[in-house]
C-alpha cells in the first residue's frame, strides 16, 4: 500500500531527530487538507530525508504521531502484536499479579493506546484517529498477545478523542466485560467500577507511592483528600493507621470507599466527607498526622499553568494548616505541565504563606508500568513530594 508523504518545514525536523514522535500542525509544509484523519503517511524532512511512518490528523494540533522510524513498517496486526508482547513481557516479569497498565501509549511504541489489565479483563482506550480506525485489528492483536484475556472494554470517553474529532463512548470491544473488576495492590484487595469509574477504572500509576505510606502512618490520624475509590486511605488503614478521614465530592466514590473498606476489614477506621475538597478543608477543625493530597490535574494545558499553580498552592496551604507538628504531607500532581521542581516551589510558597516550616523527605514518581519516554517529557507526568512539618519555623 503506497502512502502519501507529509513533508515538514525547514528546521522543523529537529525534535523528531532527537527522539520525539509528535508533529505539530505549524511544523508541516504539506497542505494538511490533502490528508484524511487517521491516515498512515511517510514523514519527510524539508530536505526529503525520510524520518519514518506516522498517523496524521489534519484537525488536531498534534497533526502527526510517528509510530516507527522504519518507513517499510506498517501499523498492522503483526506490528501491534510485537509491541504488546514486548510490553507484556516486562510487566509479567516485574509484577507478581496481573494487575497493571499493559500499554502506556507512546512510551510503549503504540501512540494513542492506553490499556489497563485487570486479571482477564482489559480496559482499553483508543485516543487518536489513527488507532480508532484500526480498532478491529487492535482488539485481535491483544487477544493474540495475551491469550488469557476473556473480555475487553472500550473506554473511549477521554477528552483527547474530542480533540481528535472522534465520538466518545463506552462499550464492549470483545467478550462480556464485567461491571466491576477486582484489583490486587500492595497486599490488599479492591473492587473498581469498570464502566463508570474514572478513565480506565483504576490509577495504577500511584502503586509505589501508596506503598510508601507503610513507613509513615502506623497508629496515626490520616486525612486523604480526593480519595476516589479509597486506594490511599484503605492501604493506610491496612498499614496500621489509627483512623482515616476521606474527602471526595462524588457520592459514587464515597460508596466505593465504604465497599472497599469493608472488603479489607477496615470499615471501623474509615469515615468519608462527601464535599468539595477546598470547602471541606476550610471547614475542618481537627488536626492530622498525615495528609494525602492527590488532586485531579489543575493544569490540563500549558495556558492553565498560572491558575493551576495557584490552585495547587491553595490546596497545600489548606493542608498545612491542618497538619500537626512533625506531621507528614504527601503532595501529588498528575499535571504534566507541573514539573517536580514546580511542585517543590508550590510547597515552598505554601509554607511561607502559612508560616509553616517544611522539610522534603522523599520524592515519588509514576510506577514502572507507566514508563517515561526519554524524548517525550509529556510522558513524565506524575509527581509526589513527601514533606514533614517542622515543630518550629526555621
Amino acid at each position: 500500500m503506497k502512502r502519501q508523504v507529509l513533508r515538514l518545514k525547514k528546521n522543523e525536523d529537529r525534535r523528531i531527530r532527537t527522539g520525539h514522535v509528535w508533529i505539530y500542525s505549524n511544523e508541516v509544509a504539506s497542505s494538511l487538507k490533502d490528508f484524511s484523519p487517521g491516515e498512515e503517511v511517510i514523514i519527510e524532512a524539508h530536505d526529503k530525508t525520510i524520518l519514518g511512518a506516522a498517523f496524521v490528523n489534519p484537525h488536531s494540533l498534534i497533526a502527526g504521531r510517528l509510530f516507527t522510524r522504519n518507513p517499510d513498517e506498517y501499523f498492522d496486526q503483526a506490528f501491534i502484536v510485537k509491541k504488546i508482547l514486548a510490553a507484556f513481557a516486562f510487566r509479567e516479569h516485574f509484577f507478581k499479579d496481573p494487575f497493571y497498565r499493559l500499554i502506556f501509549s507512546d512510551s510503549d511504541g503504540l501512540p494513542g493506546i492506553i490499556a489497563d489489565r485487570f486479571l482477564d479483563t482489559l480496559s482499553l482506550q483508543l485516543n487518536i484517529a489513527g488507532v480508532d480506525a484500526k480498532t478491529d485489528i487492535i482488539l485481535d492483536a491483544f487477544r493474540e498477545a495475551v491469550p488469557s484475556l476473556k473480555a475487553i472494554l472500550l473506554r473511549n470517553d477521554s477528552p483527547i478523542r474530542k480533540q481528535e474529532g472522534l465520538e466518545t463512548f463506552v462499550k464492549p470491544g470483545w467478550g462480556t466485560p464485567p461491571d466491576v473488576v477486582q484489583v490486587k495492590e500492595n497486599g490488599m484487595i479492591f473492587e473498581a467500577p469498570l464502566w463508570q469509574g474514572q478513565k480506565t477504572g483504576w490509577f495504577y500509576d500511584h502503586r509505589l507511592n501508596r506503598l510508601r505510606l507503610k513507613d509513615y502512618v502506623r497508629d496515626l490520624r490520616v486525612l486523604d483528600v480526593f480519595s476516589y475509590l479509597g486506594a490511599f486511605a484503605i492501604q493506610a488503614a491496612g498499614f496500621g493507621a489509627q483512623s482515616i478521614t476521606c474527602i471526595d465530592e462524588s457520592k459514587l466514590s464515597a460508596d466505593w470507599i465504604q465497599k472497599n473498606a469493608s472488603l479489607n476489614g477496615v470499615s471501623d477506621k474509615i469515615s468519608v466527607i462527601t464535599e468539595d475538597a477546598f470547602t471541606a478543608l476550610k471547614n475542618l477543625s481537627e488536626k492530622y498526622d498525615v495528609i494525602i493530597l492527590d488532586p485531579p490535574a489543575f493544569m490540563k494545558k500549558q495556558k492553565d499553568k498560572k491558575e493551576g499553580f495557584i490552585a495547587y498552592q491553595r490546596l497545600n496551604e489548606a493542608a498545612m494548616k491542618l497538619l500537626n507538628p512533625n506531621g507528614v504531607l504527601f503532595s501529588c500532581s498528575c499535571s504534566m505541565h507541573l514539573s517536580m521542581d514546580d511542585l517543590g516551589e508550590v510547597i515552598k510558597r505554601a509554607s511561607l504563606k502559612t508560616n509553616t516550616g517544611m522539610q522534603i523527605i522523599e520524592r515519588g514518581h509514576q510506577g514502572p508500568d507507566h514508563p517515561v519516554h526519554l524524548s517525550i517529557p509529556e510522558t513524565d507526568y506524575l509527581k509526589m513530594i513527601i514533606a514533614r512539618k517542622m515543630s518550629c519555623v526555621q
